[in-house]
């Protein structure tokens, strides 16, 4: 079978696709597959150097990676490929479409709305969720122009910077908790990783430097647990998810709250899932088997 690892792209995560996909190379059972790396560089590439591939495995971030933009373009093409479907893989990368769908489905999360522009921030509604809040775009990921504000001075700046980023931006009510990774392959919770950022919060520079945050499995209280588990598992199924996602929260006083999901989460070294499988014992190489196996029985 010949598997086109599918990486770079154009979006502000772009370098940390790169490390992905390379990561995901070295770790391919070569007995099994004939690996082809597939850089991208433009949305134009696409047609052109998928030609000839039997599976496309996707180490892309960010828009027109995990916005079900390409996953679309192989739908049409009729190449299967790894994760998330077009759906959900668009549903799931903007933040405040994700919210809507888990509060109608009475799923916990931090409270939210969404601005275009300076001129839309409600200080009123801000001040009800009381200081800090957390200001990010809309559509973006790795915690790229993510800022938790303290004062109602620094709203105005956090938002212009955000907007470089994205044309809708979000401001959310803070949940100063414990921050956990809920790891879901084929509707079933693998070991759940503790975060715990040598920064404020779990920021860019948290997530990709050695030694940024302690990141370990974690056995929760068995109630605690329960929660969590059903959470993920709703949260998965609400977002229709499928083959494997990352479910993120956080817990404050014992209550858990849904803060994103990730539909490619990153595969480097430093990665979550890839950690989450060795608690275990599923190495590298048959997290990504098993993403195929997934992938292909789900795509044909």
């Amino acid at each position: 079978m010949k598997i086109g690892v599918i990486m770079g792209g154009v979006s502000s995560e772009r370098d940390i696709s790169l490390k992905s996909g390379n990561s995901v190379v070295e770790n391919l059972d070569r007995s099994k597959y004939e690996v082809v790396p597939i850089v991208l560089d433009s949305k134009e590439d696409v047609i052109d150097k998928v030609k000839g591939i039997d599976f496309a495995l996707l180490a892309l971030h960010g828009k027109f990676g995990e916005d079900g933009t390409i996953q679309g373009v192989l739908e049409t093409l009729g190449i299967p490929y790894s994760g998330c479907g077009l759906l959900s893989s668009s549903v799931c990368m903007d933040k405040d479409m994700t919210k809507k769908v888990l509060k109608a489905c009475d799923i916990r999360t931090a409270r939210w709305y969404t601005v275009m522009s300076i001129d839309e921030i409600d200080y009123k509604l801000i001040e009800e969720y009381t200081y800090p809040v957390v200001v990010k775009p809309n559509s973006g990921g790795s915690s790229v122009a993510t800022f938790v504000v303290h004062s109602k001075d620094e709203i105005e700046n956090c938002v212009n910077e955000a907007l470089k980023w994205d044309k809708e931006v979000m401001i959310e009510e803070y949940i100063n908790g414990d921050e956990i990774t809920c790891p879901v392959i084929d509707g079933k919770l693998l070991p759940i990783i503790a975060i715990k950022p040598k920064s404020a919060f779990f920021d860019y520079t948290s997530k990709y430097t050695d030694g940024g945050a302690d990141e370990f499995v974690i056995e929760l209280e068995k109630e605690l647990h329960k929660e969590v588990e059903k959470m993920a598992l709703a949260t998965y199924k609400a977002l229709k998810c499928s083959v494997y996602s990352r479910v993120d929260m956080i817990v404050k006083n014992g209550i858990p709250y849904i803060l994103e999901v990730n539909t490619l989460p990153g595969m480097t070294k430093n990665s979550l899932i890839p950690k989450s499988a060795a608690g275990v014992n599923i190495n590298f190489s048959e997290l990504l088997d098993i993403i195929i196996e997934k992938s292909i029985k789900l795509r044909g």
